[in-house]
């Protein structure tokens, strides 16, 4: 495992360069292997400021806590480097993010001081191509206080074999607890506080070019919310599945459904009764 160290987070921006010659220079073909590389930020702080309009545009309190998903959010710049600058087998546009796992030990404070790092995880078959994660960790110390799952689908021909698939399951309970108005300029707002600039979330001329017929939400946006409006206990798992795009502007409901330690969620579309996002958080 080759490791590459870093004073600091690197700026999401300058990978997009690389990512552009993406569309000019095809990779060839060749076997599907992920690097064996780790990328460290071996120490720094929270930016207050920027905390703070992350928590605006997702509805968290600023508390004086870190919430774990936001540093998912910053990992995403190590994952726009480490594609970019090793030999990343698949075209970076055009992958869709499928899964995302956070899991916090404890409650993260604003003034400590954190080590990031970020690997690459599993590859797997999917029906729809081929799935490999992303694994986060965030240490105060040498103990860790976050670990993220980010998963991601190159989508590709395949010859039949599948991903595993989830043991179907009776559908929760679920109560509707919100109505929520998505606003067309939520990708825009979300992409200046999470580095994503991912055209299809920015606007509907662009969206319009990877075949959307208007810009779409951001996963990680969705779930942030989500988890903004529950009450999440000091150490807790939160898994979320990605599903049917939300078109911008939306209006969606926010249900759950409590069982003993576990909460249930969906985001669905208020009309179509769609969903957009499922996932469950579970006390540790």
């Amino acid at each position: 495992m080759n490791t590459r160290h870093f004073s600091q987070l690197p700026k999401p921006y300058l990978a997009y360069p690389k990512v552009i010659q993406g569309l000019i220079f095809k990779k060839p073909q060749a076997d599907k292997v992920l690097p064996q590389v780790e990328y460290v930020v071996d120490s720094f702080k929270i930016d207050p400021s920027h905390l703070k309009a992350y928590n605006e545009v997702c509805g968290f309190k600023n508390n004086g806590y870190i919430p774990a998903i936001y540093l998912a959010v910053l990992s995403q710049s190590l994952q726009m480097h480490m594609m970019t600058s090793e030999a990343f087998p698949f075209a970076i546009l055009g992958l869709v993010h499928i899964r995302n796992i956070v899991q916090q030990t404890r409650k993260i404070g604003v003034n400590e001081q954190l080590t990031l790092s970020c690997q690459f995880g599993e590859l797997k078959s999917h029906d729809k191509g081929v799935q490999f994660d992303f694994i986060t960790t965030a240490k105060v110390g040498n103990d860790v206080v976050m670990q993220g799952t980010t998963t991601y689908l190159s989508r590709q021909k395949t010859t039949g074999a599948a991903s595993e698939k989830a043991t179907e399951s009776k559908e929760p309970n679920y109560q509707v607890q919100a109505e929520w108005n998505v606003s067309e300029n939520m990708g825009r707002r979300y992409a200046m506080t999470s580095g994503d600039f991912n055209l299809i979330h920015i606007h509907a001329v662009t969206a319009k070019a990877f075949g959307f017929k208007q810009a779409i939400a951001h996963g990680m946006w969705s779930k942030a919310r989500a988890l903004a409006n529950l009450t999440l206990p000091d150490a807790y798992e939160a898994d979320v599945w990605f599903k049917l795009p939300m078109y911008l502007p939306s209006t969606v409901e926010f249900l759950t459904a409590q069982q003993g330690k576990e909460t249930d969620f969906l985001i669905r579309n208020v009309k179509s009764k769609k969903p957009h996002v499922t996932g469950v958080v579970q006390a540790l």
